[in-house]
């Protein structure tokens, strides 16, 4: 079964951090990673962001969490779930 991109990132932008995480967590796709270190990077754990990052193949976006949020959404909406910068 794969992520349900959707409803993490839905429990994510709520503040659920943890169900967010719970889910995301045992996925390994690029995106999964994405959002998976987009996570981290909410949490403050810039290490651990950077791991999930260089899973993703990205480099940690100069933006705001925000900022990111949003893209990640934009992404899944346009089907550019794919590494790139």
């Amino acid at each position: 079964m794969p992520c349900d991109y959707l409803k993490v990132l839905n429990l994510a932008k709520n503040g659920q951090w943890n169900a967010a995480h719970e889910l995301v967590q045992s996925f390994s796709d690029p995106f999964s990673c994405r959002i998976h270190a987009y996570l981290h990077r909410v949490e403050g754990d810039l290490s651990n962001a950077l791991y999930w990052y260089k899973r993703a193949g990205v480099d940690m976006p100069a933006g705001n969490l925000q900022d990111e949020l949003s893209r990640l959404y934009e992404m899944l909406a346009t089907g550019t779930t794919t590494p790139s910068n």
